[in-house]
C-alpha cells in the first residue's frame, strides 16, 4: 500500500487550526510553535500564526501558567516546586511563573497538602517505619512540596501513631 503523503496546510488554514487548538485548552508558545512544526510550517509560517494568535489573544503565557499552577494544583495535587520546574521547563518567563504561584491560597495549599499526605500514609501498607517514612517522604517531595513541610509532616504521623 503506498504510503499517503503527509498533508499540507496554507497559511490560513493552519492559522484557524490553530485557533482552535488554542481556544480548547490554554498553551504555551512551545507548543504551538511544536504544533506548526508537526504541520510542516516553514519557519515565516510559524512566526506570523504565532503573531496572529497573540494579537487575537489565542495564545497568552500568563494566562496559560495561571492555568496551569491551579489545574496542577487542585487536580494533580502538585506543589510549588513541580509546578515551578514544569514552567521552567517550558519557558515560562519568571514574572509569569510568580504571577502563577499567586492563584493558589495558602489555606488551599496547606489544606491540599495535608489531605494528600494524610490519605497517602493510611493507604501505605509498610510495617517497617524507616521504609515507610522514606516511601512517604519520596512521594510528596516527588509531588512537589517544600522539604520543610514533608519532613515536619512525618514527624506529626509518627508522633501521633
Amino acid at each position: 500500500m503506498p504510503m499517503q503523503p503527509a498533508k499540507t496546510y496554507t497559511v490560513d488554514e493552519a492559522r484557524i487550526k490553530l485557533e482552535y487548538y488554542c481556544a480548547y485548552q490554554e498553551r504555551c508558545h512551545g507548543e504551538v510553535v511544536e504544533k506548526l512544526r508537526s504541520m510542516r510550517m516553514i519557519p515565516e509560517a510559524i512566526d506570523l500564526i504565532v503573531v496572529h494568535l497573540l494579537e487575537h489573544n489565542f495564545l497568552n503565557e500568563e494566562r496559560f501558567a495561571c492555568s496551569f499552577a491551579r489545574g496542577k494544583h487542585r487536580i494533580k495535587y502538585w506543589g510549588k516546586i513541580r509546578i515551578v520546574n514544569e514552567l521552567k521547563f517550558r519557558n515560562i518567563s519568571q514574572y509569569n511563573i510568580n504571577t502563577a504561584l499567586k492563584e493558589i491560597s495558602p489555606e488551599e495549599y496547606l489544606s491540599n497538602f495535608h489531605k494528600l499526605a494524610d490519605h497517602h500514609w493510611e493507604l501505605m501498607p509498610d510495617r517497617d517505619t524507616l521504609k515507610k517514612r522514606k516511601k512517604f517522604c519520596d512521594f510528596l517531595l516527588r509531588k512537589g512540596f517544600e522539604s520543610n513541610l514533608v519532613y515536619e509532616k512525618v514527624r506529626d504521623l509518627e508522633s501521633g501513631q
